[in-house]
């Protein structure tokens, strides 16, 4: 042959070629048998899905804070509703001629009702006993009367009458036995409130009620305690029940292992609920369960549809208006990330129970 007297290095067809052979080997023996760079086939779109699946899955998880916790959304439409015309009430627990057994408290939380009264309407006198039972008003004015003042006699404002605006917050501890009327007399607007009522840790305590303004300008500024537990506890006395001190300095009383929150978030901000609300005096918590504690999330009707929060980071915790969130498994200290992604400011209502 006449090249056969040629090196590798004279006959540059021979050198390619070489070279060729010795990127092929090399390409087999660094990646076989686990990838063949020669027989290497573009993913299915199926198989690139499930790829982009499992790495937004993957961010998702990372965003969460929250690993541990169980977030289970209740959405607006799965609420008991009734309308009588002057009453147009949504419950999230079993109430009234709504019932549903997987749905009678979560924690010491029992009634969650979203309400509004029409004009001139309202709750007539009706008793209650053993319930702690408070009202959050989102707009309009709600007038209490205990049973024994006539309207036209009240006098000044204080625990047996009270016309509630937006902002106020009314507490009642039925215990032993109370009764009281609730009215719109208003002449023409709409009253819009959530009616909450939880389980106190025992019967038979003294009836009283609370009424306290909360300064709209704080709670723009993070989640504001509204509710925590009585300071002198379970076995407090006549006088300590007068006195009426909470926990967490500002609030209203509560007889029950229970904190609330309220804040105003804007469009694109984030709020965290610390679980088991502020630490009290001395750098203590409030509540005395520390784990395990349950805290639903509630985002009312206020913003006709623009309002939305996400819970956690999580895309699967997205609440609309009117939507509410059971979150399990938190542990006193545990932070919940609320972030308002709507169109409009979302007030959220934060009810954390034993």
């Amino acid at each position: 042959m006449a090249c056969s007297g040629l090196t590798i290095l004279e006959n540059p067809a021979f050198f390619f070629l070489f070279i060729a052979v010795l990127i092929a080997t090399l390409c087999n023996s660094a990646f076989s048998p686990t990838i063949n760079l020669w027989s290497y086939q573009q993913p299915s779109r199926a198989e690139q899905h499930k790829s982009s699946m499992t790495t937004a899955a993957t961010i998702k998880s990372a965003m969460s804070k929250l690993s541990h916790a169980t977030i289970v959304l209740h959405r607006s439409a799965a609420r008991g509703h009734a309308d009588h015309g002057w009453l147009n009430s949504y419950h999230t627990f079993s109430f009234a001629n709504y019932y549903d057994p997987d749905l009678m408290n979560f924690g010491s939380l029992r009634v969650l009702n979203e309400d509004r009264v029409a004009p001139n309407t309202g709750f007539p006198t009706h008793p209650h006993r053993d319930a702690e039972i408070f009202s959050y008003i989102l707009s309009g004015e709600l007038t209490h009367r205990d049973s024994m003042l006539k309207k036209g006699e009240e006098g000044k404002q204080g625990k047996d009458f009270y016309r509630m605006k937006r902002g106020d917050v009314q507490f009642t501890t039925g215990g032993t036995g109370i009764a009281h009327s609730e009215q719109n007399e208003h002449s023409s607007e709409t009253v819009h409130f959530l009616q909450i009522w939880a389980l106190p840790w025992r019967k038979g305590l003294m009836p009283q009620y609370h009424t306290v303004t909360f300064d709209e300008s704080l709670k723009r500024q993070a989640f504001l305690p509204i509710l925590s537990p009585l300071a002198a506890g379970k076995n407090a006395s006549v006088a300590e029940e007068k006195e009426a001190k909470p926990k967490i300095a500002g609030t209203i009383p509560i007889h029950a292992d229970f904190v609330m929150g309220a804040g105003i978030i804007a469009v694109d901000r984030k709020f965290k609920w610390r679980v088991g609300g502020p630490e009290g005096e001395e750098g203590k918590n409030a509540v005395e369960s520390n784990r395990n504690r349950n805290v639903y999330v509630h985002l009312p009707m206020t913003k006709n549809g623009r309002a939305r929060i996400r819970l956690d980071g999580r895309e699967a915790a997205v609440l609309q208006e009117g939507d509410g969130a059971f979150v399990k498994g938190v542990n006193v200290g545990d932070e919940i990330n609320v972030e308002s992604i709507g169109e409009a400011e979302a007030e959220v209502v934060i009810l954390d129970s034993d």
